[in-house]
């Protein structure tokens, strides 16, 4: 397959390609949300152990992230990304037939390692297709169908839940995957050339994740992004319990309530698109890290103090929405700087988001108290973190005379 070069127009079949195929992840997790209840009813699990199928999926997204993307600097990006999305149908068409909540915790591990191809090359071919400021635009406009994903999945989910059983969702999840599999063999090209490809095998590639974790200004944006999607996944995790059980909403009326933190994000993940053209990705991560605590902060007090629906809801909102300029500018700052190992670093930076999310997770449902309250905290204390980590990443910037233009500068020398 011949290389797509690195330009800087932007093709919107392509980079709807792209999104789509970004686009797994968040339906795989979001989907069967409304239907934790019901499984839990249905499998005779526990609220935790539900919760739990989230956590595996989230780790097998971590591991295949660090495998595929590693996989993909060697052996391009087309075959892996095939390879992956036929073992994501045969793992989703085999969950509607499972009888147990171990057993589907097991295959939830497989579906999300296989989900991970579509997010991580994705990233990927973005850096090997485009250059200097489009990278970060691309990030942005990738983060629009990312956002509809998380609006639709769980209104999805609850109307396959009016017809059907919770094993509908993933005849529905297989037959995307199925359908992206089709698109993705017709459609997509290698975006790797033979030439630019890792050599060396395992050793090559242990080096590169090495030297991955021996950049400090790498690793600190990493690590920032993985605790504010921490956050995020907290959310995702607990926001069911807490609107359905701790508010009586129905299935129906919390992928509503599900849908505005989703459109939340997708809102302000384009307002940086037309920012990025004013002002650096750092600039507008500063900004939306220390927002976003601030919100994170006003929500814990309100929860504490007993608050209602709307209050807690809006809140709930705005935190969010800081995640729409946070999740495309860490990845366009870490990436800038790292073109020649694009697989590793994003298949790094993916697994230490849902590495530590898988972790983060389940705490809602193992602390236990009122779930507000519990998801509240939780959710602040990760977007603590990041402010923290956004400390320190930014004294690494003045001390590389970098800020406030880093990622022009970068960019300038791909």
């Amino acid at each position: 397959m011949p290389q797509a070069p690195a330009r800087t127009r932007i093709s919107a079949g392509f980079i709807l390609l792209l999104s789509a195929l970004t686009a797994i992840g968040p339906l795989t997790f979001d989907t069967y949300l409304a239907a934790f209840p019901r499984i839990a009813a249905d499998l005779h699990a526990s609220q935790a152990q539900v919760q739990f199928t989230l956590t595996a999926s989230l780790a097998g997204l971590a591991l295949g992230q660090i495998l595929i993307g590693s996989v993909s600097d060697a052996y391009g990006r087309r075959r892996p990304l095939l390879v992956a999305l036929a073992i994501y149908v045969a793992t989703s068409t085999a969950m509607i037939f499972l009888n147990s909540i171990e057993m589907l915790t097991a295959l939830r591990f497989v579906q999300g390692f296989s989900a991970a191809a579509g997010m991580v090359l994705s990233m990927a071919m973005v850096r090997d297709n485009f250059s200097g400021v489009s990278v970060s635009k691309v990030m942005a406009r990738l983060m629009l169908i990312v956002g509809v994903a998380p609006v639709l999945a769980p209104t999805i989910g609850a109307q396959l839940l009016r017809f059907g059983s919770w094993r509908s969702i993933f005849g529905f999840l297989a037959t995307v995957g199925a359908v992206l599999f089709v698109l993705a063999a017709v459609r997509l090209k290698e975006s790797l050339p033979v030439e630019k490809r890792r050599t060396g095998g395992t050793s090559a590639a242990l080096r590169t994740y090495r030297d991955l974790l021996l950049d400090r200004p790498f690793v600190g944006l990493a690590l920032l992004s993985a605790f504010y999607m921490s956050a995020l996944f907290t959310y995702v995790a607990s926001s069911t319990f807490v609107f359905q059980c701790g508010f009586g909403l129905d299935a129906q009326q919390f992928g509503f309530i599900f849908a505005g933190g989703a459109v939340s994000i997708t809102a302000a993940s384009q307002l940086y698109g037309a920012m990025v053209d004013r002002f650096a990705p750092e600039q507008i991560l500063t900004g939306a890290v220390w927002t976003g605590l601030a919100f994170a902060t006003t929500l814990l007090v309100v929860a504490l103090a007993g608050g209602g629906l709307v209050p807690i809801t809006i809140l709930l909102i705005l935190t969010l929405g800081t995640a729409g300029f946070v999740m495309p500018s860490a990845p366009a700052i870490a990436l800038a700087s790292n073109p020649h190992r694009a697989g590793s670093a994003a298949a790094l930076l993916g697994a230490l988001q849902f590495g530590i999310g898988a972790l983060v997770a389940p705490l809602t449902g193992l602390l236990g108290g009122t779930p507000a309250v519990t998801m509240a905290a939780v959710m602040f204390v990760m977007v603590l973190l990041g402010a923290v980590l956004l400390t320190g990443v930014s004294r690494a910037w003045r001390r590389d005379a970098r800020t406030p233009t880093i990622a022009a500068e970068t960019l300038a020398t791909v």
